[in-house]
C-alpha cells in the first residue's frame, strides 16, 4: 500500500506515520508513507525523525492547493490520509481566510485528484465540532451539522464536499470526526500544551467564561488506532466518529493541569468567554465499535501524566503562545 498522509508533519500526521512505520508495522512491512505539508507554524519534522530513515518514507514540502503537486503525487498512491487543516478557532474567528483556502480549497483540489487517478481509500479526518453544541446525549454520524466558528463552519463545507464524490463519482471516501485529541509533540495553541507549558514556566493560564465547557478527551494513540481501522476496514462513503470517553468541564481539565504542574488556582485568569463558543461536544462511537472493534485503550489520568512529563522534559524548546490563544 502507498499511503499519502496530508498534515504529516503536524502533531496527529506525525504519530500516525510513527505509527504506521514504527515497530510492529500494523499495516505490513511493504506499506510506503509519503508525507505532504507545507510547515506552517504548527508542523514540525521532529515529530518525523523516528522514522525519516525507514524504508518507503518520504517528505514533500507543499500545500495541498497546489494542484500540479497534489496531480503528481496521487498517481504515486492507492490511499490517502487527509489530515492537513487549519484547527484552531480563535484563528479562524480572527481571520478565516486560510481556513477557507486549506481546509475547503486544499480537500476539493485533493479529492479531484483522487477522483482523476482512481486512488482510494480517502479517510477524510474531520471534527466532533461540525456537529455543533450538544445540551445532552451525544453526536450520531447521521445528525445534521450545525457549526458555530469558521473553523468547523470550514471542516463542514470539507466534509460534505469529500461525501459528494464518494455519492456522485463512487470514490471511495471515509470520514472520521474525533473528539479533542492530547498527547505528546501537540503545538501549544491548545488548551493541554498551552496550559502545561505556561505552568511550568511559571507563567498564568486563561480559562474561558465560567469554565463549564465540556469537551471529550481522545489520546492521540487511540485516535491513530481509530484511523488505521477506517483506512482498513471502513466502508465507502460513511462517516465514523472516534471518541476518547473521558468528557471534563474545561475548569476540571484546568484543575487536573494545576494539579500536575504543581500550581494552583492563583495561576488562572478567567477570561471573556469566546464568541459562539459551544457549550458541549459529545460523539457516539457506537458505529465504529460495532463495525470495526475501536474502543479506546488510553487511561486519561495516565495519559495525562505522560504528556506533561514530556513536556516538562523538553522545555523549553517549544514557547507557549501569547495569552489569548487557548483551545476550549
Amino acid at each position: 500500500m502507498n499511503i499519502l498522509i496530508t498534515g504529516g508533519a503536524g502533531f496527529i500526521g506525525s504519530h500516525l506515520v510513527r505509527t504506521v512505520l514504527g515497530p510492529g508495522r500494523p499495516l505490513g512491512d511493504d506499506v510506503r508513507v509519503t508525507v505532504l505539508d507545507s510547515l506552517t507554524y504548527a508542523g514540525d519534522l521532529t515529530g518525523l525523525a523516528p522514522v525519516e530513515k525507514e524504508p518507503g518514507f518520504a517528505f514533500v514540502h507543499g500545500d495541498v492547493t497546489d494542484a500540479p503537486l497534489v496531480n503528481r503525487l496521487m498517481a504515486a498512491h492507492d490511499a490517502v490520509v487527509h489530515l492537513a487543516a487549519e484547527s484552531h478557532v480563535d484563528r479562524s474567528i480572527e481571520g478565516a481566510d486560510a481556513f477557507v483556502r486549506t481546509n475547503v480549497v486544499g480537500t476539493h483540489t485533493l479529492l479531484e485528484a483522487a477522483l482523476r487517478h482512481g486512488a482510494g481509500p480517502f479517510v477524510h479526518v474531520s471534527t466532533d465540532e461540525v456537529y455543533g453544541s450538544v445540551p445532552a446525549g451525544s453526536s450520531v454520524e447521521t445528525d445534521p451539522l450545525d457549526p458555530s466558528s469558521p473553523y468547523s463552519a470550514s471542516k463542514a463545507s470539507s466534509d460534505l464536499l469529500a461525501l459528494a464524490h464518494h455519492r456522485t463519482h463512487g470514490l471511495d471516501v471515509r470520514v472520521t470526526r474525533c473528539s479533542n485529541n492530547y498527547g505528546p509533540h501537540q503545538y501549544p495553541e491548545k488548551v493541554i500544551p498551552l496550559f502545561v507549558t505556561r505552568l511550568l514556566a511559571g507563567g498564568t493560564v486563561p480559562l474561558y467564561g465560567d469554565g463549564s465547557h465540556v469537551r471529550d478527551w481522545l489520546h492521540v494513540d487511540d485516535h491513530c488506532r481509530g484511523l488505521l481501522a477506517v483506512l482498513t476496514g471502513g466502508r465507502p462513503g460513511e462517516t465514523y466518529n472516534i471518541g476518547g470517553g473521558t468528557e471534563l468541564t474545561n475548569e476540571e481539565l484546568t484543575g487536573l493541569l494545576l494539579e500536575a504542574c504543581g500550581a494552583g488556582w492563583d495561576r488562572v485568569e478567567r477570561v471573556a468567554d469566546r464568541k459562539g463558543h459551544d457549550r458541549r461536544y459529545s460523539v457516539d462511537w457506537t458505529k465504529i465499535r460495532t463495525e470495526l472493534g475501536y474502543t479506546p485503550r488510553r487511561d486519561f489520568a495516565e495519559g495525562l501524566a505522560e504528556t506533561v512529563d514530556w513536556y516538562r522534559a523538553r522545555r523549553p524548546s517549544r514557547t507557549a503562545p501569547e495569552p489569548g490563544l487557548s483551545a476550549v
